[in-house]
């Protein structure tokens, strides 16, 4: 059936209101992981800015905390990439049920294999992201660490 009125139309402008609303979601979900990839950046660049002015047990500790930084920015950026991916599918997915309405051609098999890609790519971002959470523990726990030392040295100097 190829679209001559308004109301062949609406039912196909029905079908694409689903896929619209999953990238307004993602946009949402891509801000909240590129501020987070803000943040790592910024805390790297602060521990790193006065490295050399500091000694070596506290050096020892900041290339292990950038160490878990530069992980958490790499698994970030894959989430990232992931979820542009996700909006992407969403995209070819509107304009191919546009155009096989418009042309008359059924493509069940390949819209279905769009869906499933863009579906598979927001749940690796996900997981990534999820990845990104934890990691973020670890550096907060190698911070802990350091506190504890210095909490320790004072109480053994009465403090």
């Amino acid at each position: 059936m190829s679209v001559t009125s308004f109301r062949e139309l609406v039912p196909i402008l029905q079908t694409a209101i689903g896929p619209m609303i999953l990238i307004s979601g993602l946009g949402l979900l891509i801000l909240t992981m590129t501020n987070r990839l803000g943040r790592i950046i910024d805390r790297s660049r602060s521990l790193l800015d006065d490295l050399e002015s500091n000694p070596e047990s506290y050096v020892l500790r900041i290339n292990r905390e950038v160490a878990v930084l530069w992980k958490r920015a790499r698994y970030i950026r894959t989430a990232i990439l992931l979820a542009c991916m996700t909006c992407f599918g969403a995209s070819i997915l509107i304009i191919m049920l546009f155009l096989s309405a418009l042309t008359n051609i059924d493509l069940p098999m390949l819209l279905s294999s769009v869906f499933i890609f863009s579906m598979l790519c927001l749940s690796g971002s996900l997981i990534f992201f999820f990845i990104d959470v934890n990691l973020t523990l670890s550096a907060l726990k190698i911070e802990m660490e350091s506190h504890d030392k210095k909490r320790v040295i004072l109480e053994m100097k009465g403090y």
